[in-house]
């Protein structure tokens, strides 16, 4: 069988790691699979593990990281840390999920600049074909890198419908309200902390309605030590009203398996990210039956389609708004679009995707 090396260190990162939990195990029925990266967190009976604990965007992963990689007929990176130095390998591959860094690239540091421009320049130019994760993201790297987009594959990434689904059972339910200290109603936010996530404006969103919707609440799902690194904004917005303060509930770390409960359980998903590669928790949401009001920036239209609502996301005020008459929604009006939502989201798999990234990885050695 080929030989397949692949980068595993993001394994249990946001999105990324996601992407490999999903990818990995179909791997093995087709390549003679290595993963590079901790051995004590990969442990798996069907691959090689090089073992590694180099951090990436570290001077190590510049010197020390290619040299770990063993020979192989295909090396790839899923994410555009790609090694610098040549190694061991027939063909390289990589993945880029957004070029964020290069949009947004006057909202960067200096050293981020440099990094950024460097890394994606090597990504684009050493490897020998690139997969991203939407239309979006592969024009806006056509764009920003000036490659012909023949060399770059679009594969959407999937939902794990046997996690993502209605959890209906009480029990369960009554168990995580406990867990996470969850208020009677409120709507939903999932994600990691950077300004593009646009928190900001959901929290400016929420403080037009609480008043009218007194039962209401938001509920932020994360780690809120990363919130308040990320987001200093949103807690000093948060320092100078108390009221507004009380109502939203930071849940701090969620556990993979009550994900799904919290977004069975919540009466709105919100999603004002103004740049996504992909952007996964809507569809998570909407697998769950949870109605999802997003923004209709970047590669969310695409991902969502007629299944959400959408709302330009620096308008708090249009946010506000969307957000009323979404609580105010007749119930068979607001079933019909749970229901749009869940079959939106039954059309990407993991099966479906990586059997595209296996055709590819095949291709790249015919």
């Amino acid at each position: 069988m080929p030989r397949l090396c692949l980068d595993a260190r993001m394994i249990h990162a946001s999105g990324i790691g996601t992407y490999l939990q999903n990818i990995i195990p179909a791997l093995a029925a087709h390549f003679d699979l290595t993963l590079v990266g901790d051995e004590e967190i990969l442990q798996n009976d069907t691959a090689s593990i090089v073992s590694t604990n180099i951090p990436i965007y570290s001077v190590a992963e510049l010197l020390r990281f290619p040299w770990l990689i063993p020979s192989c007929d295909i090396f790839w990176s899923p994410h555009y840390n790609v090694p610098l130095l040549p190694i061991r390998a027939r063909k390289r591959l990589v993945t880029i999920h957004d070029v964020f860094h290069l949009a947004f690239y006057e909202t960067l540091t200096f050293k981020q600049k440099m990094y950024a421009r460097l890394a994606f320049s090597a990504a684009a130019r050493r490897s020998d074909h690139i997969i991203t994760v939407s239309a979006f993201s592969k024009a806006e790297i056509v764009k920003y890198l000036d490659i012909d987009s023949s060399k770059i594959a679009m594969i959407h990434n999937g939902v794990n419908h046997a996690l993502f689904r209605p959890i209906t059972d009480e029990i369960q339910r009554q168990q995580v309200v406990s867990r996470y200290q969850l208020p009677g109603r409120f709507m939903l936010y999932v994600g990691n902390v950077k300004p593009h996530k646009n928190l900001r404006s959901l929290v400016e969103a929420f403080a037009r309605v609480k008043d009218e919707m007194p039962d209401l609440c938001l509920v932020v799902a994360g780690k809120k030590e990363g919130f308040i690194t990320g987001e200093s904004e949103v807690f000093s917005l948060l320092g100078q009203d108390e009221a507004l303060s009380r109502r939203i509930i930071f849940t701090g770390f969620v556990a993979a398996e009550d994900l799904p409960v919290l977004y069975s359980l919540a009466g709105l998903f919100v999603f004002p990210s103004l740049y996504e590669g992909f952007g996964l928790p809507p569809l998570e949401a909407m697998a769950c039956g949870c109605p999802a009001l997003v923004s209709d920036r970047a590669s969310m239209p695409e991902i969502c389609g007629k299944a959400a609502w959408y709302t330009t996301p620096e308008n708090s005020g249009q946010m506000a708004q969307k957000i009323r008459e979404a609580f105010r929604l007749p119930e068979e009006q607001r079933q019909q679009w749970m229901e749009a939502g869940i079959r939106q989201a039954g059309l990407f798999t993991w099966q479906a995707s990586a059997g595209q990234h296996i055709n590819l990885l095949k291709s790249l050695l015919a």
